[in-house]
């Protein structure tokens, strides 16, 4: 959360470059973006974006969106076994989010021809396909075991993590739904490419509780504030 608000700082002062609606402003019809996102419920990376837009009306675009995103039990801490390799002890399962969204998005500020900043606020929601994948670990005596306190009492008990996707195949799926809201800042210097940042919130419900971590709280509810770096073209 902290390094967030930081990142918002940062970029604010750019913002007196941005330019008003004028003249020579790059008129565009579609445009596709990707991108790398960070957030309060996630790791280094937090998930992956994909947006497709299209003009609507003057200055408002639709939004059609997919996102992948590993959720976290924000108690998770990671230890090293005795193999040398990383694992979370207490955790239990694994949550990922497909989304899938729909949206609109409004110009505040066009940049100028090659110069300036963009920028447009954006709100998009829709169904979540939750994926309850479980956690393996190498226990101690070099068995692979989903996670459990009654197998694994203490860090010590376990060696390291389980196989790469090992126990992808026995998933759960849970059904929910989200929406976020977030303002684009777009910094490209040509009028065909864009590159820039999405800062935002977002909140997902889940039809039933996660258990992510069993000796913690767990729930149903997610809520998070997010970054994501994008790139991509528009014509």
């Amino acid at each position: 959360m902290k390094k967030t608000y930081i990142f918002i700082l940062l970029i604010l002062p750019l913002l007196g470059s941005a330019q008003l609606f004028d003249g020579e402003d790059f008129e565009y019809t579609s445009e596709w973006i990707w991108g790398i996102n960070k957030n309060t419920n996630g790791g280094l990376i937090g998930g992956l974006m994909l947006r497709h837009s299209r003009k609507k009306a003057n200055d408002v675009y639709h939004t059609f969106g997919l996102e992948l995103s590993n959720v976290k039990h924000p108690s998770e801490a990671r230890y090293i076994g005795l193999s040398g390799a990383g694992f979370i002890y207490g955790k239990s399962n694994y949550l990922y989010a497909i989304r899938t969204n729909y949206g609109l998005e409004k110009l505040m500020f066009r940049k100028a021809n090659q110069q300036g900043v963009q920028i447009s606020f954006a709100a998009a929601g829709g169904p979540t396909f939750g994926l309850i994948t479980p956690y393996y670990v190498l226990s101690s005596d070099q068995q692979y075991d989903q996670f459990s306190l009654v197998k694994h009492p203490s860090p010590q008990s376990i060696a390291g993590p389980g196989k790469l996707f090992q126990g992808l195949g026995e998933s759960s799926f849970a059904p929910g739904l989200h929406a976020k809201g977030s303002i684009f800042f777009e910094f490209g210097t040509y009028r065909s490419n864009v590159a820039g940042v999405e800062v935002g919130v977002m909140a997902e419900a889940f039809t039933k509780e996660i258990i992510l971590v069993p000796s913690q709280p767990n729930k149903s509810l997610f809520t998070s504030v997010f970054f994501t770096l994008f790139w991509g073209t528009r014509k």
